[in-house]
């Protein structure tokens, strides 16, 4: 599972960039570019980070800080299908899909350890 995860977050991360290199060339293009492009490629990256965590309350942290950045792409991905930031026939509702279900999937870790956390008290 942990695997597959991962790899999900790669072929995310690796969506993420081939979107903003179709972004318009405009100030708010370029906005919407760095704002995706940082939390859309860091979201995996701190997934990553979240398996050396040193205890279970840094883990939590990591896993939080997973939670949050695909919460701020979730926004720049819906954003950028809103205001048509990229070309008509891009489509990216399958991005905002993945990325809908890898946040659903980090929240649950984060309720399942923090339960499990309090039972072990």
């Amino acid at each position: 599972m942990k695997e597959e995860i991962r790899e999900r977050f790669l072929e995310f991360a690796s969506n993420i960039v081939i979107l903003v290199r179709a972004m318009k060339n405009t100030f708010e293009g370029r906005h919407v570019f760095g704002q995706l492009f940082r939390a859309g490629t860091s979201a995996g990256a701190n997934y990553e980070e979240s398996h050396s965590a040193e205890s279970v309350k840094d883990f939590i942290h990591k896993r939080g800080i997973v939670e949050k950045e695909l919460r701020e792409s979730l926004f720049w991905l819906e954003l950028t299908k809103r205001a048509k930031i990229i070309s008509e026939n891009t489509n990216i509702d399958d991005m905002i899909c993945e990325n809908s279900e890898l946040l659903k999937i980090i929240a649950k870790s984060i309720i399942t350890i923090k339960q499990r956390q309090t039972s072990d008290k």
